[in-house]
């Protein structure tokens, strides 16, 4: 632990289709509350987290931007400032599912766009809603590993499974990058 203690301040832009759970997400891991029923995002939300790191303070703003096409004209100054994202895509054995897979790469290009090259993890959500052991990932874990991202971790928002595992990788990435800077 340094002598003084350091602040830190990471804004974390939460990004994928619409219905794929990211509001929810976030509400599980900084509320620990689950809220049944969709309720759409208009433009983005923000929720703020704060966590203690070998004594460093850490404020978590997480950027709830909303996936529906309507809003694509607001993104850019969303993604201002971010120095991580998380990409969501819903598990669910339908056409969402399928099409928020499809749209990862979608996603990746406006967070290259807007951001350059930041930390990137990748949630599968809504493993509740189907059956976790005929879940194949190969093809997920081929999209990491040619995007470099952090990893990809299957959460629920509804039961809580992987949630703060999931987050807390890109929280600890962080800080381990950002930890021996000046503040």
């Amino acid at each position: 632990m340094s002598e003084t203690n350091k602040k830190f301040r990471f804004k974390i832009t939460v990004i994928g289709d619409g219905a794929v759970g990211k509001t929810s997400l976030i509400q599980k891991f900084t509320n620990d509350n689950f809220k049944e029923g969709y309720i759409k995002t208009i433009g983005a939300q923000f929720s703020i987290f704060d966590r203690k790191i070998e004594g460093d303070k850490i404020k978590l703003l997480f950027w709830d931007i909303a996936g529906q096409d309507d809003f694509n004209f607001l993104r850019p100054s969303f993604f201002k400032n971010s120095v991580a994202a998380i990409i969501v895509y819903t598990l669910e054995e339908n056409e969402l599912g399928e099409e928020s897979f499809k749209h990862i790469h979608n996603w990746d290009v406006d967070i290259k766009k807007y951001c350059g090259d930041i930390p990137v993890v990748i949630f599968g959500n809504k493993v509740d809603l189907i059956n976790e052991e005929q879940i194949d990932t190969s093809a997920i874990e081929k999209i990491v590993e040619d995007k470099n991202y952090l990893g990809h971790f299957i959460t629920s928002a509804k039961t809580g499974h992987g949630v703060i595992d999931a987050f807390n990788a890109i929280i600890d990435e962080l800080y381990v990058k950002y930890k021996d800077m000046p503040v």
